[in-house]
C-alpha cells in the first residue's frame, strides 16, 4: 500500500538535485532518496558490494532496486525539468513595479543570467518576493507531479 508523501519531502528532493544526482520517491514508504551518479554507476556495473565504500552501500543497494524496475521507485522531475529560467522570467513579468521587472527581465539573457538576476534581486530589494515566488512555483511543480503520477500527498 502506498503512503501519502509529505509535499515538503518532494520539494526538498527537487531542490537537492544537481548535475551529479537525482531524487527518487519510494512509493511504498514515501521516502525521497537523493541518488548519486556514483551509486547508479556502481549498481549498473554490478560493482562487488565489498568494493563499495561503507557510507555508500545503502545507496548502491537502493540504486540496484531502482534499476531492477520493481515499480517501487519513481524519479522526481530533474533540475532541467523544473526550468528555473522560466520561473525567473515569469517573476519579472509578475512584479507590480514594472520598471524593476523590466530591468530584471533584461538581465536574464546570455551567459551569467542566473548570477546577474540574483545580484539584481538583492540590489532592488525584491529578494523576499523572489524567494516566495520561486518557492510557490516549486511547490506547484511538486503538486502537479504528484497528481500526474497518482501520488497522494500531505501539505
Amino acid at each position: 500500500m502506498e503512503v501519502p508523501v509529505k509535499l515538503s519531502d518532494i520539494i526538498e528532493g527537487l531542490e537537492s538535485q544537481s548535475d551529479e544526482s537525482a531524487s527518487f520517491l519510494n512509493k511504498k514508504t514515501g521516502e525521497v532518496v537523493l541518488m548519486t551518479d556514483y551509486a547508479m554507476r556502481a549498481a549498473e556495473e554490478n560493482e562487488p558490494f565489498e568494493d563499495v565504500p561503507d557510507w555508500e552501500k545503502e545507496l548502491v543497494s537502493i540504486a540496484r532496486e531502482i534499476l531492477a524496475d520493481t515499480g517501487d521507485y519513481i524519479q522526481l522531475p530533474t533540475k532541467y525539468d523544473i526550468d528555473e529560467y522560466s520561473i525567473m522570467e515569469n517573476f519579472c513579468m509578475s512584479l507590480d513595479r514594472q520598471e524593476i521587472g523590466g530591468i530584471l527581465y533584461d538581465l536574464i539573457s546570455g551567459s551569467g543570467a542566473f548570477r546577474r538576476f540574483k545580484d539584481a534581486v538583492y540590489k532592488y530589494g525584491v529578494e523576499d518576493e523572489w524567494y516566495k515566488y520561486r518557492d510557490n512555483a516549486i511547490k506547484e511543480i511538486a503538486i502537479e507531479w504528484c497528481r500526474e503520477n497518482n501520488i497522494g500527498f500531505e501539505d
